[in-house]
């Protein structure tokens, strides 16, 4: 039988420290460490395998247009709304 601070989670690539917790801080630093994980940077199969934060980030860069200058503010030239 194993500690629960064994490197059984190390061994299986765990994003989050292992080891005996023995302050309050280390509770507050490893759940900081698992939310930043968990957050941004896991893999996720539903995102085709893309952190959340990558995926978000190109989301939001195919759906903001880019607005160009008008006539007025551009000497006269013509000018459309893109996609980028």
């Amino acid at each position: 039988m194993g500690a629960a601070y064994d490197d059984a989670a190390v061994a299986n690539n765990s994003p989050v420290r292992t080891g005996p917790l023995e302050t309050l801080s280390d509770v507050e630093e490893l759940t900081l460490d698992w939310v930043d994980w968990y957050n941004n940077r896991r893999l996720h199969s539903f995102l085709g395998n893309m952190p959340p934060e990558e995926y978000e980030l190109n989301y939001d860069a195919e759906k903001r247009p880019v607005k160009k200058r008008n006539r007025q503010q551009n000497g006269g030239m013509k000018t459309r709304m893109i996609q980028s």
